[in-house]
């Protein structure tokens, strides 16, 4: 009985599956990878909705916006508690915060040491999970990839106890009301970069608002530099979630988001640098003044929460003026189509 012939690919064939094979791949990735940065997208959205509904529930039990840390006018402070660490009863953060004391520093509460608080963290942040030793009774703090709204420029004056033009500061007392420019064209919270590269404490050369990245290049040239990193070319900036500091809890409208500033120390470039003149609470005479970019690892836009609780996308692109005057309280801009 004859046997029966087999059938098998040439390698002509095989090539050509695998050929096919590779273009099929080379064509969903993309839309694989879209769909997800879509999900993650959406998730950061749902994290600003979240805070923001948190925001609005202090607001209804105490009256008015947390202020961004308290400090004692005469005596200087560095380890007040951020607006995250006083909203976290509102974001299903009880247990923590019955083992806390906001009229401590946070250095005294280890247990806050690695501790993640889920909605702080934007999915696409590739840094959002890593913790940071605060050299602080060997407490690791994890970052925060949002920050509340600090204003346009000025973050606080010791002397006088005059705050910036949006919705918090030290010691700040802002209620509903006080946001005449309206709630829905007050930002509230938007998104910044974990592990922000930025100089402090140093300057300001001028208080003049700063308008572009190449002058706050020049800004962030006066600060100090011991909390850039030359290793991995990043910073300490939005790496304390509990700290009410505006560098590590809050962004400034100076300019428009995702701006790039480059700044150059030793050799070393930095993107997306940010400056703080002075640590508030740091000193009882020198002005705080901030440069905090909204910046996202979401291409051409930041998520951002308004005061009125909606959740909004804001291009790249967006007039600086209008930016800015979405960023202030009772100017009375009108900021039109955004």
């Amino acid at each position: 009985m004859p046997t029966p012939r087999r059938h098998a690919f040439t390698l002509i064939e095989l090539l050509v599956v695998i050929a096919i094979i590779a273009i099929l791949v080379a064509l969903l990735l993309p839309a694989v990878q879209q769909a997800r940065e879509a999900a993650r997208r959406t998730q950061c959205r749902n994290h600003l909705k979240q805070i923001a509904l948190a925001i609005h529930n202090y607001e209804s039990s105490f009256g008015q916006f947390p202020p961004s840390m308290a400090i004692n006018p005469s005596v200087t402070t560095n380890a007040s508690w951020s607006i995250h660490g006083r909203i976290l009863p509102y974001l299903e953060q009880v247990n923590l915060y019955q083992q806390i004391d906001l009229s401590l520093a946070w250095g005294n509460f280890p247990v806050i040491s690695r501790f993640r608080v889920p909605v702080y963290a934007c999915p696409s942040d590739p840094k959002s999970d890593r913790a940071r030793d605060t050299g602080t009774n060997g407490i690791f703090l994890m970052p925060t990839c949002y920050g509340f709204n600090f204003g346009t420029w000025l973050v606080f004056n010791p002397a006088t106890r005059q705050g910036g033009d949006g919705i918090t500061f030290p010691n700040s007392r802002i209620r509903m009301a006080d946001i005449t420019d309206g709630t829905s064209n007050t930002l509230l919270t938007s998104e910044v970069h974990a592990w922000t590269a930025y100089t402090r404490n140093g300057g300001p050369p001028s208080t003049a608002v700063p308008n572009t990245a190449a002058e706050v290049a020049v800004y962030a040239n006066s600060g100090l530099r011991d909390r850039i990193l030359p290793a991995t070319r990043d910073g300490t900036a939005h790496t304390e979630w509990a700290n009410g500091h505006s560098h590590h809890s809050g962004f400034t409208t100076t300019l428009a988001p995702n701006t790039n500033v480059v700044f150059v120390d030793n050799g070393v470039t930095y993107n997306n640098t940010d400056y703080a003149s002075r640590q508030e609470g740091s000193s009882l005479t020198s002005v705080s003044y901030s440069v905090l970019t909204s910046r996202s690892y979401h291409t051409g836009i930041v998520n951002s929460a308004m005061c009125d609780g909606s959740v909004r996308t804001f291009s790249s692109s967006i007039d600086q003026k209008v930016w800015r005057g979405l960023g202030t309280r009772d100017t009375g801009e009108v900021p039109g189509e955004f």
